[in-house]
């Protein structure tokens, strides 16, 4: 197999500049879910540290343990998801700040606080409408109500009040952020005062600047992938920092590459989608479980490059580019890289 997903961590740097300039003075949370985003999680959160961000998401337990491990004490490292008391207590013992959206999870948690004669930081997270767990509105004031008892215990300590919008209109998303200014109306009166509030995620922490609060949780837009439908990363002042490449194994009427299905290329862009070849873009012809086609070109030979998704430089489209074709997101195309396939860092 001769594909391989070349990660520009210069790139990732600059990116990483860029939505810091543009939603200052709100921090910047780079999540690292996913394996980075397929991205390859050690190099990724290594150069996002060495660039000065502070806080990671990790979505869930066994992730922000890892980027514990990586980075050590310094970094604030946020999970939203604990599935089991184990995780709890991974948790805890990694120093992890915990998303908390289940009047359930809340008590397990204390009960797990108080056995490790810890406090943990937590983040209450009130559903808005998306319905990505969170607490109801409904059952809110009973919830925060208990979280500042315990926090008088000492068991916890809510630092932060988040949510998630789904970004489907302008209209829903302002629905939802009133719905949070109420939580957050709600947490002060229970007397709780949560030093980080954070709603926005990539697109609206560009666009909407009053979703940004006091921290925003990019993944993609770190990444360099652009939303569907949205602005092109050039005109976002971003970078995709990720190419899948493999090298020209036949030339012939059509040209084969290794690179397939198996390795996490959708069959149903065969020909829908351009990759970038020495003399321009060229058509992907046939998807196969291990190898593709694409139209071949005047001097094709063994060994030549061809970029299957990357910035564009030799006429490919972007992960959303071929995410658009295929009614998906950048970031499903980006995920889908096999792990099989060597990651090669370069910058």
């Amino acid at each position: 197999m001769t594909a391989r997903l070349r990660v520009d961590v210069t790139a990732l740097a600059a990116n990483l500049d860029r939505v810091r300039a543009t939603v200052a003075p709100a921090g910047l949370m780079l999540v690292v879910k996913d394996d980075a985003y397929g991205h390859g999680l050690e190099p990724v959160v290594r150069t996002a540290a060495a660039a000065g961000v502070r806080w990671f998401g990790a979505f869930d337990v066994r992730t922000g343990a890892a980027v514990r491990t990586v980075l050590g004490d310094a970094p604030r490292i946020f999970a939203w998801i604990a599935a089991s008391r184990g995780d709890l207590d991974t948790a805890i013992a990694a120093d992890l700040d915990l998303g908390v959206g289940d009047a359930g999870l809340l008590e397990e948690l204390a009960d797990a606080a108080h056995a490790a004669a810890a406090t943990v930081r937590v983040h209450l997270k009130i559903d808005t409408g998306l319905h990505r767990n969170g607490v109801r509105p409904e059952e809110w004031p009973a919830f925060v109500r208990r979280a500042a008892e315990l926090q008088a215990e000492g068991v916890i300590e809510v630092v932060g009040v988040w949510s998630h919008i789904a970004e489907a209109s302008d209209a829903e998303d302002d629905d939802a952020r009133a719905v949070f200014e109420w939580a957050l109306d709600d947490a002060r009166a229970a007397g709780i005062h949560p030093s980080v509030r954070h709603l926005a995620a990539s697109a609206a922490s560009f666009a909407r600047p009053e979703f940004r609060y006091d921290m925003v949780r990019v993944g993609a837009f770190g990444y360099g992938i652009r939303s569907a439908g949205g602005p092109s990363a050039a005109e976002l002042g971003l970078t995709p920092i990720a190419t899948l490449e493999a090298d020209v194994v036949e030339t012939g009427p059509f040209t084969r590459i290794d690179v397939g299905v198996a390795h996490g290329l959708p069959s149903a862009l065969a020909g829908r989608a351009a990759v970038g070849t020495a003399a321009g873009p060229r058509t992907l012809t046939e998807v196969g479980d291990t190898a593709s086609l694409i139209e071949s070109w005047p001097g094709a030979q063994r060994g030549d490059t061809v970029a299957v998704f990357g910035p564009g430089e030799r006429g490919e489209g972007s992960s959303t580019d071929l995410a658009e074709i295929i009614g998906t997101i950048g970031e499903e195309i980006a995920v889908r890289v096999s792990p099989l396939v060597p990651r090669v860092y370069e910058g």
